[in-house]
């Protein structure tokens, strides 16, 4: 694995909470994603840096899709609904979807950086 998949797991750590809540889960489900996805690292890496990604912030996009999905005066969201929030919220391909047209790119000796594209 690479050194961002380190770094990357050290921040979603700094970041979590001491008490286990709704904003330690979404980290823990961010690093079972990057666990399986190891390739997401750096661009996690990076992202934690900016305030408005941050996990709080994640999470309360995925409370908001909870509350707005209520029945009765319960809410909640399944792992695989967090998980497309998540990935939405940071910009991240769908589980299994790999950018093809970057390793072409970097075969032909050229390198793209797709944080330039946000």
């Amino acid at each position: 694995m690479s050194g961002f998949y380190e770094q990357a797991i050290e921040k979603i750590t700094a970041q979590q909470p001491k008490e286990r809540g709704p904003v330690w889960m979404v980290g823990e489900q961010l690093k079972d994603m990057l666990r399986t996805e190891p390739e997401l690292s750096e661009l996690i890496f990076q992202d934690l840096d900016v305030e408005a990604l941050s996990l709080t912030n994640c999470e309360k996009k995925i409370k908001a899709y909870a509350d707005g999905h209520k029945t009765g005066g319960f809410s909640c969201v399944i792992p695989s609904e967090a998980e497309r929030i998540i990935r939405e919220f940071y910009g991240l391909a769908e589980h299994g979807v790999h950018l093809t047209a970057s390793l072409t790119t970097e075969a032909q000796g050229k390198t793209i950086n797709l944080a330039d594209f946000f």
